[in-house]
């Protein structure tokens, strides 16, 4: 029996209808849209869009993965968040056109990272014409915003093998591949990203690692988390 992931686009071409933003849109309402999409296939280190930047539009990611970081005054680089196959990223632009440059830079985490870039105008020219569509969009950013307060608060009340726990099984859940023995995550970062997605510093999160690994909860191959008992790690994330 296939299993499928929550992101998985299982059509080709039908990519913008199986994102959250549109999902719930009919075929030939979405289809209406597709012909106002640049798409765009790049290599790994690839930029998308730069913090500071002033563009209107927003991205569809269609194959591969990015991550979007922020630059401190001091050059210092923080990892924000991961988008993967399906996935929308860079809408702000899109819906407040006047609020400001980009906060944040697009890079590309893989080769061969396929996506599509819609812009202000034609998004809301069809939005006009489907204005029953915005409902849709306003409970996918609201989820978004609900997602962002909770991770602050986790920051605030959890402990560092909780929130590590927690960005596990929240990679497992998007772009795990199940096997025999468990679900194989394959996440592209290095160990100072990880620690930054998990907002803590690469020693205390390599430290935790090293716990899971010797509980048998999981197991490190390179940038490759297999994880045994996902059971486990939900425990540890609700302590």
């Amino acid at each position: 029996m296939a299993v499928h992931k929550p992101n998985e686009i299982p059509e080709e071409g039908n990519a913008l209808r199986q994102t959250a933003l549109f999902k719930q849109v009919p075929q030939d309402e979405a289809d209406q849209l597709l012909g106002s999409l640049n798409e765009y296939t790049l290599a790994k280190g690839s930029t998308i869009f730069r913090q500071g930047d002033t563009d209107h539009h927003m991205y569809l990611i269609e194959e591969g993965r990015v991550k979007l970081v922020r630059q401190s005054a001091d050059r210092r680089i923080q990892l924000l968040s991961i988008y993967g196959r399906g996935e929308i990223l860079g809408e702000i632009p899109v819906f407040d056109p006047t609020g400001g440059p980009r906060t944040a830079s697009a890079v590309v985490m893989v080769n061969r990272t396929k996506v599509a870039a819609l812009d202000h105008d034609a998004l809301f020219d069809w939005l006009n014409q489907h204005p029953k569509v915005a409902v849709d969009m306003l409970q996918v950013l609201a989820n978004r915003l609900r997602t962002n307060n909770e991770r602050i608060s986790d920051l605030v009340f959890m402990d560092v093998p909780a929130r590590l726990a927690k960005t596990l099984l929240n990679l497992a859940t998007r772009f795990g591949e199940p096997f025999e023995e468990g679900l194989m995550v394959p996440h592209d970062l290095t160990q100072e990203e990880m620690a930054q997605l998990v907002g803590a510093s690469r020693e205390t999160v390599n430290k935790a690692l090293m716990d899971f690994s010797n509980r048998g909860w999981i197991s490190r191959k390179g940038r490759t988390i297999i994880i045994y008992q996902p059971g486990a790690l939900i425990r540890r994330s609700r302590m």
